[in-house]
C-alpha cells in the first residue's frame, strides 16, 4: 500500500518549497525587511529569565517598537535570540513557549544568556518550523509502518478506504431541542459510529453549535476524555470556549491565540498557577536561580578552589531544578486526568504535556482546512475519528504548486466524503443568508439542499431593498492592470465606493443610531486590489464617520465570518478571456456567503463568462432580478 508513501513524498516537496521560500525571504534581507514581513522582532528587551526543564533558560521579552506591525511568531515556533552587533555569530536557539501582545517567552537551548545579550540592540528571529514537518512526518511513518500489520489499526483501513465503516443500530434517536433535525442526526451519527463520522457544515449552519453537543453528548455515553483539534489556534479558542460555557471542564494545550481572560483561564500555564503543588515550586526555582547567580559571580580567570565552589553551586542549582521538573509532571499529570476534554492545534495534539495519552474519540474542526499530513498526529492517538467541515470552501495553504497538483491540497475529509458518503450528514439550515443570496451557493454546492431558517430567509437591510446585486462593468472600458504577480482594476475600485457611498447615504434614513448601522466588507481575491480599495475607503470622508463598521479585506481573511452588507470586487476584464484563480470556484463560495441581507458583486460579465460558474450566476442574478449594468450608474 503506497498510501503514506505517497504521503510522504509530497510533504517532502512541500517542506522544500516552503523551506526555500522561507530562506528566499531572510537570507538577504535586513532587520528591517525581515520585521516588515513578520518573520523578526526587534529590538526587544529582555524583562526576566528563569530556569526551565532540562536545565534549558526561558527568558521573557517585549518588543518596544513597531508594537502595531503583525508578525507570525507564535507558540511552539522555532526561534532564535540575536544580537544586532553581530547577527551571524550572536544568536542562541530556542522555542517559543508563549506568545501574547507584545511579549514572548523563548526557552533557550542554554543554561545562562549570553556575555553579548548585555550589549543590547537584541531581536528573536523566527526560524524555519521544522517541527511541525518532523511531527506530520513522523506520524505519517508510523501510520505507515501499522497499515502494513495484518489486523492492526482498524481505524487507518477505513480512513484510506480499505475498509468500510462501521455504525451502531442500538441508540435511540438524539432529542437535544436546541438543535434542529439535520443538526440532530449529525449528533447522532457521531454517537452510533465506531471509527468515522463526517459533519458537513456549510456556511451559516450552525457546525460549532452540533459539534460542542456532539461532544458533550459523547462525554455523557462514553465517560472518556475527548481530543478536540483544528488546524488554527483561532479555531481551537472558539471550540475551547464553548466546550467550557457548557460546562465541561476543558484544558487548552498551547498558546490561544485570543487572549481573553475567560480562555486563558482554560490553559495548562493558568491551571498550574492556581495548583495548590505550585507555592513549593516557587520556592525552590527562586532557590536554584540563587545558586546559578551566585555562581556567576565567579569570574572566568579562577583558581581550582573558586571552581570547584562554581561547579558545586552548579550542581545544587541543577538538582533543584530536578526537585522542579518531578513536581511540575506531577501537576500536569493531575491536571491532564482531571480534563474532560482537550483542546490544541493539529500539531499541539503531540505537545509534550499530552504526547502519551490515547483517546477513544478524537474530534477535528476545520477540517476542510487542515493538511493531511498534519491531521494523522491525533488520529493515531484514537479509535474513532469525527471530521468537521467543509471541503467546498478554502482548501488548506499549500506552498508548492507542484505538491497541490499532485493531490496535497485534497484533505482528507474531501476524501472520507467521497469514500464513505454513509459516514456524512450534511447540516441543511442556514442561520446567515437571505435566501436568494444562499440560493446560487446550495444549488452549485450542496445539491440545492440548503434551506433559510425563517428567521433570516426574508430578512432586508429595509423593505424595499433587494438582497443581491450583480453590476455588470462590461463595455465600461473598466480594465484590469498587472501589478507584479498581483491584478489590479483601478476603475472598477473607484465605481465600487461610489455604489457603496450611495447604498450608506440610503441606509442613513433607516438606520438614524450609529450603534444599529449595518456592517460592511469590501472583499477582493487580489491583494494589490484590496490596497486599491483601502485607499479609496482612506479618500471618503463620507464613509469615514462609520469607521469601525466598514473593513476592506481578501476573500480568505473573511473565511468563517460574515456581515450585513458584502460587495466583492472581481478585478478581471480583459479582452483575452483571462480569469486566472478566480476559477477556483471554492474561493468564490465563500465569498458569495459571508453576506446576512445584502450581496453586491461587480464584474465584468465578458469576462467572467468564459467559466460556467460566472455565466450560471450571472442567469441566477437575472432570474432573481438582480442584475443591473453599471451604465446605470455612470452618472453617480
Amino acid at each position: 500500500m503506497n498510501y503514506f508513501k505517497d504521503l510522504l513524498a509530497l510533504l517532502k516537496t512541500e517542506r522544500e518549497e516552503d523551506r526555500q521560500s522561507y530562506l528566499k525571504l531572510t537570507e538577504t534581507a535586513t532587520v528591517s525587511e525581515r520585521r516588515a514581513n513578520g518573520l523578526t522582532w526587534y529590538p526587544i528587551a529582555i524583562k526576566g529569565s528563569e530556569m526551565s526543564r532540562g536545565d534549558y533558560l526561558t527568558v521573557e521579552v517585549e518588543r518596544t517598537t513597531h508594537q502595531d506591525v503583525t508578525h507570525q511568531l507564535r507558540f511552539g515556533a522555532d526561534a532564535a535570540l540575536f544580537s544586532h552587533h553581530d547577527p551571524k555569530n550572536d544568536r542562541v536557539e530556542g522555542t517559543i513557549t508563549y506568545q501574547g501582545g507584545n511579549r514572548l517567552k523563548i526557552t533557550l537551548r542554554t543554561d545562562e544568556l549570553p556575555e553579548w545579550s548585555r550589549d543590547g540592540k537584541l531581536g528573536i528571529d523566527l526560524l524555519f518550523d521544522d517541527n511541525s514537518y518532523d511531527e506530520m512526518q513522523n506520524a505519517l511513518k508510523q501510520a505507515d509502518a501499522l497499515s502494513e500489520k495484518n489486523g492492526e489499526n482498524r481505524l487507518i483501513k477505513v480512513l484510506t478506504g480499505v475498509q468500510a465503516p462501521d455504525f451502531r443500530t442500538d441508540l435511540a434517536p438524539v432529542v437535544i431541542p436546541a438543535l434542529n433535525a439535520s443538526q440532530q442526526t449529525a449528533v447522532h451519527k457521531i454517537l452510533s459510529a465506531t471509527d468515522i463520522a463526517i459533519v458537513h457544515g456549510p456556511p451559516g449552519t450552525g457546525k460549532t453549535t452540533t459539534l460542542v453537543q456532539a461532544i458533550k453528548a459523547l462525554y455523557r455515553e462514553e465517560h472518556r476524555q475527548i481530543l478536540v483539534v483544528a488546524p488554527s489556534n483561532a479555531a481551537v479558542d472558539l471550540l475551547s470556549e464553548k466546550l467550557s460555557d457548557e460546562g465541561l471542564n476543558v484544558l487548552r494545550v498551547g498558546n490561544p491565540a485570543r487572549v481573553s481572560n475567560r480562555l486563558t483561564a482554560l490553559t495548562l500555564d493558568s491551571k498550574m498557577a492556581e495548583h495548590s503543588s505550585m507555592k513549593e515550586i516557587k520556592r525552590l526555582k527562586k532557590q536554584a536561580n540563587e545558586f546559578k547567580d551566585m555562581a556567576h559571580k565567579y569570574k572566568r580567570n579562577f583558581g581550582k578552589a573558586e571552581r570547584d565552589q562554581r561547579k558545586a553551586l552548579f550542581t545544587e542549582a541543577h538538582n533543584i531544578m530536578k526537585e522542579v521538573e518531578k513536581t511540575e509532571q506531577y501537576i500536569i499529570d493531575d491536571l491532564v486526568a482531571k480534563a474532560q476534554v482537550i483542546t490544541a492545534t493539529l500539531v499541539g495534539a503531540h505537545h509534550y504535556t499530552v504526547r502519551n495519552l490515547k483517546y477513544h474519540t478524537v474530534v477535528i474542526d476545520e477540517a476542510g482546512q487542515a493538511l493531511e499530513p498534519a491531521c494523522w498526529i491525533p488520529i493515531l492517538k484514537a479509535q474513532k475519528v469525527v471530521l468537521a467541515g467543509d471541503h467546498c470552501q478554502l482548501p488548506p495553504t499549500i506552498k508548492s504548486t507542484e505538491a497541490a497538483r499532485q493531490g496535497l491540497s485534497t484533505t482528507l475529509l474531501e476524501k472520507c466524503t467521497a469514500l464513505h458518503p454513509e459516514a456524512v450528514v450534511l447540516l441543511e439550515e442556514q442561520y446567515r443568508m437571505h435566501a436568494t443570496i444562499m440560493g446560487y451557493s446550495s444549488r452549485i454546492f450542496y445539491e440545492d439542499r440548503l434551506k433559510a431558517h425563517a428567521s433570516v430567509a426574508q430578512h432586508l437591510l429595509f423593505s424595499d431593498d433587494a438582497p443581491l446585486s450583480f453590476v455588470d462593468t462590461a463595455g465600461c472600458g473598466f480594465d484590469e492592470k498587472q501589478e507584479g504577480t498581483s491584478t489590479t482594476n483601478p476603475e472598477e475600485a473607484v465605481f465600487l465606493f461610489k455604489h457603496l457611498s450611495q447604498l450608506v447615504t440610503a441606509l442613513g434614513a433607516h438606520y438614524p443610531v450609529a450603534a444599529d448601522f449595518p456592517s460592511i466588507a469590501v472583499i477582493s481575491p487580489y491583494k494589490q486590489q484590496i490596497y486599491l480599495l483601502q485607499e479609496q475607503l482612506q479618500h471618503s470622508p463620507a464613509l469615514q464617520a462609520y469607521g469601525d463598521k466598514i473593513a476592506v479585506n481578501t476573500i480568505d481573511s473573511f473565511q468563517g465570518q460574515e456581515r450585513d452588507i458584502v460587495y466583492i470586487s472581481m478585478t478581471r476584464s480583459n479582452t483575452d478571456n483571462n480569469i486566472g484563480f478566480l476559477s477556483d470556484i471554492r474561493r468564490m463560495n465563500v465569498a458569495m456567503t459571508r453576506a446576512r441581507k445584502k450581496l453586491v458583486i461587480i464584474g465584468d460579465s465578458a469576462t467572467l463568462s468564459q467559466l460556467p460558474f460566472y455565466a450560471d450566476f450571472i442567469t441566477y442574478a437575472e432570474k432573481s432580478e438582480a442584475y443591473q449594468s453599471a451604465w446605470e450608474f455612470m452618472d453617480l
